[in-house]
């Protein structure tokens, strides 16, 4: 873990330089960048292992950097933001973001979480080589887990990195029924508050979007009323 590279993406200098001083302390190497322009030019060419993104940035919006990035890359992206609004939150999760932190914050508190998002990481890469064969095929849809590429009628569709990790979670337990709690603790491994849960509605309602012929009346990600969700094992080919 460390002599992981951090981006921190902060046009505030004393905030960038702030973060830059707590996270060398732990033996983390660190990149600088003060626009989502920069920012998306050192995760192109830099490669880090995990981003710090403040939420407003001169150029862009740091939700609209975190979808550029989300297009080519699935480095973790930590979001900074003033603002605690329980909308912000599920927004910046929604559109890529592993996590979400509201200053001012403490060395210590985010310390941690970066530490954590790398545990997580490796943790899913490690997952990723175990299956490096695994396909699953079902009518009209695949799923790759070594490549995280998914297909809707032989035609590739994107999906964030939440996205999947919660579609390759309800996957690999078709028989299972989880509650939005449930799914959360699993895929985030974090527990579970009420705000998180609803989070976890949404990348559910955004898969379907993506994944399903008819959203409105689902075949593969079921809604077991009162209980939770599942994948719909029986439709495997």
């Amino acid at each position: 873990m460390r002599g992981a590279r951090i981006l921190i993406v902060d046009d505030e200098n004393t905030v960038n330089h702030m973060i830059k001083s707590y996270i060398q302390r732990e033996g983390f190497l660190t990149l600088s960048a003060y626009s989502g322009r920069e920012a998306l030019k050192i995760v192109r060419e830099k490669s880090p292992d995990l981003v710090i993104l403040n939420n407003a940035l001169p150029d862009m919006s740091g939700v609209e950097a975190c979808l550029e990035i989300r297009k080519t890359d699935n480095v973790p992206i930590m979001f900074l933001s003033h603002r605690s609004e329980e909308t912000e939150k599920i927004v910046a999760l929604s559109v890529g973001g592993d996590d979400y932190l509201t200053k001012p914050f403490s060395p210590g508190e985010l310390t941690a979480r970066i530490k954590a998002l790398i545990r997580r990481q490796n943790y899913n890469r490690a997952e990723e080589y175990e299956d490096a064969k695994r396909v699953y095929r079902y009518p009209g849809l695949s799923i790759d887990m070594q490549t995280r590429e998914v297909f809707v009628s032989g035609l590739p569709v994107y999906l964030t990195a939440k996205e999947f990790d919660v579609l390759a979670f309800l996957i690999e337990h078709p028989k299972c029924i989880y509650s939005a709690a449930q799914i959360f603790e699993q895929v985030w491994k974090s527990n579970a508050i009420c705000n998180d849960a609803r989070t976890v509605m949404v990348y559910i309602s955004t898969l379907r979007k993506k994944i399903e012929f008819d959203p409105g009346n689902p075949k593969y990600i079921l809604n077991i009323r009162r209980v939770g969700y599942k994948f719909n094992h029986r439709l495997l080919t």
